[in-house]
């Protein structure tokens, strides 16, 4: 019994301690709210004692700016009145005294002397000031042009309230599109406030659904978005699905995100089989380097330019090399080859390859791994197809199947776009550089397909998540009829 109730309390005492805890972070939550209220309030507190002071700062200006502006137009009329008064004056003056000799020369007697004073008053009245200024003011007193009503102003004073939260955006569907391994979004505002910009978050996914699963992407964001629509480019599309959502903000808060839309973003995707790789080739994520174990200098192409170049003297030749002792499932001999581990059964894939700085030998192409043995070179077996290139000695490029080569003319290209259609059975090689294609099969496949490369002194690395780029559309339209090596 005693235990019973011994039991009984400690789950009293277990459910009470996490209530204790719970009550503390409880207690916890809210005293730190309660000093960042405190300090959130003084924030905005000040800055809108810092806004009404540039506000009235502003007001000060535009108010001394337009006292000047009558004053100086006071100034100017006063200064062309009082040039008149000066002036009317002198002529009032000047009048006066001619006529007062006018009054006097009508006394005089002698005909001699009046006809010479008559003469003189005409002389003076013709050069009289009076005669020749103005009889009305240069200016008025009509100020009018300067009245003001700030009426619409102080309307706009008392309307002054704190910012609104933006509102949400809306995505335009019809203007994102999805093509190269690039996005665009564009949108339409909730309003045309001003200050106002944007923010974007996107997200991968493999499910048509907004909740997360376990160990998805998180969101990635793109801010201060100037504009109503954005691209995002250089993307790898490792995921079925990109979702976006957007929101306006302005110098305070940030608004409710828009409503997410999903676009597909489908692209061949692929990793590198290291277990199968041969025994030589080092795998690390999407490169593959080759690392001879211990066979050193047995080439007799290789011993004679020891001289020439120690680091040679040491690198065995690709058709000199010894036996791989790997397990089994491993590619051995001269197959220097590793194969991507996802199959293709139809549909169109791009990938492309880039051989690292210091390789002297690669070939790149599909192939059916059913048909393909361990000792199996690419390009010499009727279930594979590849471009094979090679500055070992000389530069050569050539396509290779069946045990067939074909030479090409062409520049040993840093950037190997591959596209493969399997429906219509077309594999073609890409220059994407110079934009070149280097070759075409045309065959027909009927068996499933894996990505295949070789790889001999030096590496290369591959990119996938690659959607088919809109450029290989010239070369699907123009070089449907180039030979191929199948037929």
């Amino acid at each position: 019994m005693m235990d019973t109730q011994k039991e009984a309390l400690c789950r009293i005492i277990s459910t009470l301690a996490n209530k204790n805890e719970e009550l503390q972070t409880f207690l916890e939550t809210v005293d730190n709210t309660l000093t960042g209220l405190q300090e959130e309030s003084c924030s905005v507190m000040s800055e809108l004692e810092a806004e009404l002071e540039q506000l009235s700062s502003a007001l000060e200006e535009k108010g001394a700016e337009l006292r000047d502006i009558i004053k100086e137009e006071k100034q100017r009329k006063e200064a062309e009145l009082q040039k008149q008064l000066s002036e009317g004056k002198s002529a009032v003056l000047s009048c006066e005294e001619l006529l007062e000799f006018a009054n006097q020369t009508l006394t005089i007697t002698n005909e001699e002397e009046f006809l010479k004073a008559a003469k003189q008053i005409k002389e003076r009245i013709t050069m009289a000031p009076a005669f020749r200024l103005t009889t009305r003011p240069a200016v008025s007193e009509n100020m009018s042009q300067f009245t003001v009503d700030f009426s619409a102003e102080r309307a706009g004073l008392q309307r002054l309230h704190f910012l609104s939260v933006p509102g949400a955006p809306e995505i335009d569907v019809s203007g994102c599109f999805v093509c190269d391994n690039t996005v665009r979004v564009a949108w339409q505002p909730a309003s045309e406030a001003d200050g106002e910009h944007y923010e974007l978050e996107y997200r991968k996914t493999n499910r048509d659904s907004l909740l997360r699963a376990a160990g998805e992407a998180c969101w990635e964001k793109i801010p201060d978005i100037r504009d109503t629509h954005v691209t995002i480019s250089g993307l790898k599309f490792d995921s079925r699905f990109i979702i976006v959502r957007v929101r306006a903000r302005n110098k305070a808060a940030a608004g409710e995100f828009s409503e997410p839309v999903t676009l597909e973003t489908r692209a061949y995707n692929f990793g590198l089989e290291a277990a199968t790789a041969h025994a030589e080739l080092q795998v690390r994520g999407d490169t593959v380097t080759w690392e001879p174990q211990g066979v050193k200098g047995h080439d007799p192409r290789l011993r004679g330019k020891e001289n020439k170049s120690s680091s040679r003297s040491s690198t065995p030749s690709p058709n000199k090399t010894a036996g791989s002792r790997a397990g089994r499932d491993r590619f051995a001999g001269e197959s220097y080859t590793v194969l991507g581990d996802q199959e293709m059964t139809g549909g169109c894939h791009y990938w492309e390859l880039h051989p690292l700085a210091d390789w002297k030998s690669f070939s790149v192409g599909v192939a059916n791994r059913a048909s393909l043995g361990r000792f199996d070179q690419l390009g010499k077996s009727s279930g594979s197809w590849c471009l094979h290139a090679s500055q070992w000695l000389q530069s050569s490029l050539a396509a290779k199947h069946n045990n067939r080569a074909k030479a090409l003319d062409w520049p040993l290209p840093q950037r190997i776009g591959i596209y493969c259609d399997y429906d219509n059975g077309d594999l073609s090689f890409i220059d994407v550089d110079r934009l070149h294609l280097l070759h075409s099969f045309k065959t027909k496949f009927s068996q499933p397909l894996v990505p295949a490369f070789t790889v001999w002194c030096g590496g290369i690395t591959i990119t996938t998540g690659l959607q088919v780029p809109s450029f290989m559309g010239n070369f699907l339209s123009t070089n449907r009829s180039l030979s191929n090596l199948s037929q």
